[in-house]
């Protein structure tokens, strides 16, 4: 079998004393989507911020694509391949869906992002190049009748699908999705889970998400890790955790 392109060895992080993660580990499988489940406050967003270098672990260590570390920046996570959207989106929200989805290619880029900012230093080569990959995944999400809007013009749904094409553009291997699906109606969420769904086929991307939305995670995920304070308690195929007594006392309720 081949090695994880994700592991995580014990890692654990508290705040103040208080444990927010405590001696976790698990595997996410390469092409594979895992979703991570549990209450409010059981250490989801904490562990994303660990994977992609926002916090330092206090112990343990993160394996990626074979490569181990236990504290790892942000910039050198998005070089490795590392991709990230966040709970609340960190858009640009005056400027155009076409600029936000090509500030995800500035780790790609010869020149520096306030370069980019003020035109200077660019490489025609590279700026065509960069348009071009934008395009693509602007047409691949459906946002082509939205690419010169700018982003606090549009709904809040649209608004989260140009956060996934900002982290998709720069062709991530690892995709960290941070409660993507928050906010939505029932016809966005299928919409977005058909989305990532299809990132994942087409892209080969593997995708660690957050979600609450306990129909949306048994249809989308290939395997599910389910936290309660800071502990996991669950792990394995979605109809696994569906039937983990352990997972039912902490999160899930009875299931029928």
């Amino acid at each position: 079998m081949a090695e994880p392109i994700l592991q995580l060895r014990d890692v654990s992080l508290s705040f103040k004393g208080i444990k927010a993660l405590n001696a976790l580990s698990f595997d996410v499988e390469r092409g594979e989507i895992c979703a991570l489940i549990g209450p409010n406050g059981a250490g989801k967003s904490s562990l994303l911020n660990i994977i992609n270098g926002v916090y330092r672990a206090d112990s343990g260590s993160v394996s990626f694509d074979g490569e181990r570390f236990v504290r790892i920046r942000p910039a050198r996570a998005a070089h490795l391949g590392i991709g990230r959207t966040f709970q609340h989106n960190a858009l640009f929200r005056h400027l155009s869906v076409l600029d936000n989805v090509l500030a995800g290619l500035i780790r790609h880029s010869r020149t520096t992002l306030i370069e980019h900012a003020f035109g200077l230093g660019r490489d025609r080569s590279e700026t065509r190049a960069f348009g071009r990959r934008a395009d693509e995944i602007i047409g691949f999400l459906d946002l082509a009748r939205h690419r010169d809007r700018v982003v606090s013009t549009l709904p809040y749904g649209v608004q989260k699908r140009v956060d996934l094409a900002r982290a998709l553009v720069g062709r991530p291997s690892l995709l960290l999705l941070d409660e993507p699906m928050a906010g939505m109606n029932q016809d966005e969420k299928r919409e977005m889970s058909s989305f990532v769904l299809e990132a994942n086929r087409s892209f080969r991307t593997t995708v660690v998400l957050i979600e609450h939305d306990m129909s949306v995670v048994m249809g989308l995920s290939h395997h599910v890790v389910v936290l309660d304070y800071g502990r996991k308690v669950g792990d394995g195929t979605p109809e696994e955790v569906r039937r983990n007594p352990d997972v039912i006392a902490a999160y899930l309720g009875t299931v029928h």
